[in-house]
């Protein structure tokens, strides 16, 4: 409403008994979370990409699970908004790189030693959109035996299919024939690529109009390896250029260890069928 003898908006002013944007957003927990263990001015930026990544990391893992669902039922128009949100949130992940690049190796020693053992590499959030991709590794459990219910929720995801082996069935599905080591098999293994799937991919990719939405399920995949692996290079070069080759602070390789996960491929046909096309 506008106030009649001031022309501007009358703005809502008694919250005594009402919600807040602030108690919405439950801003006092939120921004009361950035506790510095130095005294050094640039452990908040620290703190603060690593707090707002995870932030990013949940809502990724929010529409990839339901996009996992979705595909399962069939129902791919929805999934398509989903992947499409994921790959515009992967964006935001490789943008928070350069801001944590603006801080150097002489700053970030200043308070390195408060981390302790702690590292990124103990992110249980980006563990499991690796699962969710397909990139299975049991052994990053053993960092979370300490939590009985992280440790439960990561084996569960370890062991369920990823969005790539939904995707595979759903070839399947739609009579493309995908063969049957492909569709029944333990989850928990990495999908090593097989000419079955490249075949029904390229299928796919030839008869568009037959297959437009499996073809815009395909792309969407795409976008979001792309993205994912322009995360990790940027992950790399930050590391490399605060630390060097010194070790992780979680006993990890570091930058050795970053550029070797580089040569990964979460969804190896849909790479591979654009040399054949």
């Amino acid at each position: 409403m506008v106030n009649k003898k001031s022309g501007q908006p009358d703005i809502h002013t008694d919250f005594s008994e009402e919600m807040t944007y602030g108690d919405y957003l439950q801003l006092d927990r939120i921004l009361k979370s950035q506790q510095r263990l130095s005294g050094h001015h640039d452990e908040m930026l620290f703190i603060i990409i690593h707090q707002t990544s995870e932030l990013w990391m949940k809502l990724i893992l929010h529409e990839l699970e339901a996009a996992i669902q979705g595909v399962r039922s069939g129902e791919l128009e929805p999934v398509f908004k989903m992947l499409a949100r994921v790959a515009r949130t992967q964006e935001q992940l490789i943008q928070s790189w350069d801001v944590l690049s603006t801080l150097t190796p002489s700053e970030y020693m200043q308070f390195r030693d408060r981390l302790g053992h702690s590292s990124g590499f103990q992110s249980w959030q980006y563990r499991l959109i690796e699962f969710a991709l397909g990139y299975k590794n049991r052994r990053v459990l053993e960092v979370h035996r300490h939590r009985p219910d992280l440790y439960q929720r990561l084996e569960k995801a370890l062991y369920a299919p990823s969005i790539y082996d939904v995707s595979i069935q759903a070839l399947a599905d739609r009579g493309l024939p995908v063969d049957p080591s492909c569709l029944d098999r333990d989850w928990s293994v990495n999908h090593s690529p097989h000419p079955s799937v490249e075949a029904a991919w390229l299928a796919v990719y030839r008869d568009v109009d037959r297959y437009w939405d499996l073809y815009e399920l395909a792309e969407k995949l795409v976008d979001i390896e792309d993205k994912q692996q322009q995360w990790r290079y940027k992950h790399m070069k930050t590391v490399e250029r605060i630390i060097g080759h010194k070790p992780g602070t979680g006993g990890s390789a570091g930058v050795s260890y970053l550029k070797r996960i580089l040569d990964h491929c979460f969804f190896p046909e849909l790479w591979s069928l654009r040399t054949q096309l």
